[in-house]
């Protein structure tokens, strides 16, 4: 399996089209959907798509944007509508297919009786069953844009004629869409990738940076990482460092990092916890290793209580 196709393994999508009934000007949709990754793709005209502490970007016809989910962000027709007293919708689990079955937004039925050139917006919400492939989570930028000449999927206009018309078997088609959409804008992005994406294709590198993704709390040594590849030590760290861009201990704690990271924004587990599940003794050492890695500590990456600032 080539490294694009592990990432994206176990991820699937669901949809929504948004047409006339909800985009007409001014308007804004602020994505809050939960899903760890998101998707926008304007099928007719063109939005902004404007994240929370980052420059709006314009997405023209066919062009693909991809947002981290830990990415506040709305969609919008201009970036002052987003940035207005609030939006026009607000976008949640219950807008997606099989969920949302009202009239602003829909997979399965045909309320779109404006002109042809009103915009018709296509969004999708991604994730996997017990979570999104951490790797590619922490692989990803927060927006990625790709532009419409460098994807591959059908054209915007092909998909806008099957996605707002009430066929059979409309919500599978939908799906798959998805899904080639997202590998479309992945595989042009996965050329500027980190160096350990691509590295996941290497024989002994990707096995080494598998075993790592999957077990940080294991207390890896580049021996035990050479064994377990079948090469010897000297060569894999050469081998590692090459493709990878730095060495194996080096990359093993920047991931434990990431992960411990995510745990404190997302779950309510103590500091010790985190620490324990990410390979380190204790609160101290990972506060430590914080330090050395980011300038900062563990405290100041907890995600404010909404309750605290009512």
């Amino acid at each position: 399996m080539d490294a694009v196709s592990e990432l994206l393994a176990d991820v699937w999508g669901r949809g929504a089209v948004f047409r006339p009934t909800v985009l007409r000007p001014p308007w804004a949709l602020r994505m809050s959907t939960g899903a760890p990754l998101m998707l926008a793709m304007m099928l007719r005209g063109h939005a902004w798509v404007v994240a929370d502490g980052r420059d709006p970007v314009r997405i023209a016809e066919g062009d693909i944007a991809v947002v981290r989910g830990d990415v506040p962000h709305a969609v919008a027709d201009a970036p002052s509508s987003a940035l207005s007293s609030g939006p026009t919708w607000t976008v949640t689990a219950a807008d997606y297919c099989p969920g949302g079955t009202g009239p602003t937004r829909t997979c399965a039925r045909r309320d779109d009786n404006g002109p042809d050139d009103n915009p018709v917006l296509l969004s999708g919400a991604f994730a996997r069953r017990g979570g999104l492939n951490g790797r590619l989570q922490h692989a990803l930028p927060a927006l990625l844009v790709v532009p419409a000449a460098g994807n591959a999927v059908p054209s915007a206009e092909a998909m806008a004629e099957e996605v707002t018309r009430n066929r059979p078997g409309q919500k599978l088609v939908l799906e798959r869409l998805l899904d080639l959409i997202l590998v479309s804008a992945l595989r042009g992005w996965f050329d500027d990738a980190p160096g350990w994406c691509r590295a996941l294709d290497d024989p002994w590198v990707g096995s080494a940076l598998r075993l790592m993704h999957d077990s940080p709390a294991h207390p890896w040594t580049v021996a035990e990482l050479a064994a377990k590849t079948g090469v010897s030590r000297a060569a894999f760290a050469r081998r590692f460092t090459a493709l990878v861009g730095e060495p194996p201990m080096t990359h093993l704690t920047g991931w434990r990092i990431a992960l411990a990271v995510e745990l404190l924004r997302d779950t309510d587990l103590t500091v010790d916890a985190i620490a324990r599940r990410v390979g380190y003794s204790g609160a101290f050492a990972l506060s430590v290793a914080f330090k050395r890695v980011r300038g900062s500590r563990p405290s100041d990456h907890r995600r404010p209580d909404p309750q605290s600032r009512r």
